[in-house]
């Protein structure tokens, strides 16, 4: 059967001699494997298509299993987020997460749509650290593991002016008086809280300019990462190259 599909290229290996096999994350079709022949030689007009971050059509046979490209198009190259170290980090572990998330044949239009409004606020110069904490949250909602934020986990009691802390494990906040069901739970700023809060509300296609300090930044991003791993327990070689940047100061 002949299929035509736009879709994000998340991942690109070898295969054999001189082909490729990508695998899309695609609007309509889910997470779909396809097997682009030639792509590795010099002169192969395909080999544009099989670049890791690339948007296009595609256009491709397949019965079962793998496709076999025929044709495409290239609606968005993002060849600036392959160029730039930074922005090829997180744009890497924004397709690796979706990979490992998403099952093959899963329905992948809210998926797709988060990671290309991901992929196009990096390549726009938006704060990487902000836009990849949004996509963890786009993440965790779409998988069914959302935090509660508005509310104790425990006692269901919103407390405005008291103050909360955050439970990985439990999966939301935690009022003071119920903290002793997670004794780790991590304390967590008015500010960050509200931040995370927005971001369960905020769609990455309709985000704007954000201006976060870098605190709450740094606080958000252990937040989430304690979410990631409480929730999905993942380990993903580009995450691990992110916290190597960190540690060098890129």
């Amino acid at each position: 059967m002949l299929y035509r599909l736009e879709g994000i290229v998340i991942r690109s290996m070898d295969y054999g001699e001189g082909n490729k096999i990508i695998t899309l994350c695609t609007e309509s079709g889910g997470k779909i494997g396809v097997l682009v022949r030639g792509a590795k030689k010099p002169k192969s007009r395909h080999a544009a298509l099989t670049q890791v971050f690339t948007h296009g059509e595609y256009v491709f046979f397949r019965n079962h299993g793998l496709g076999t490209l025929n044709q495409g198009e290239i609606i968005e190259s993002h060849h600036l987020l392959r160029e730039d170290i930074v922005k090829a980090a997180y744009a890497s572990y924004a397709c690796e997460l979706l990979d490992r998330v998403l099952q093959d044949e899963e329905t992948g239009s809210f998926w797709f749509k988060q990671l290309k409004a991901c992929l196009t606020a990096l390549n726009e110069d938006k704060d990487p650290a902000v836009i990849i904490s949004l996509y963890e949250m786009k993440i965790l909602q779409s998988a069914g593991y959302a935090p509660e934020l508005t509310a104790c986990i425990s006692c269901g009691r919103e407390r405005p002016d008291e103050e909360y802390f955050i439970s990985p494990g439990l999966g939301g906040t935690l009022c003071r008086a119920c903290k002793h069901f997670d004794p780790p739970a991590m304390s967590i700023s008015p500010r960050a809280l509200k931040l995370l809060r927005l971001f369960t509300m905020v769609d990455l296609q309709r985000l704007g300019s954000v201006s976060v300090r870098d605190e709450t930044k740094l606080e958000i991003k252990k937040i989430m990462r304690a979410f990631m791993d409480q929730q999905l327990g993942l380990t993903l070689k580009s995450r691990n190259f992110l916290d190597q940047m960190d540690k060098y100061g890129f």
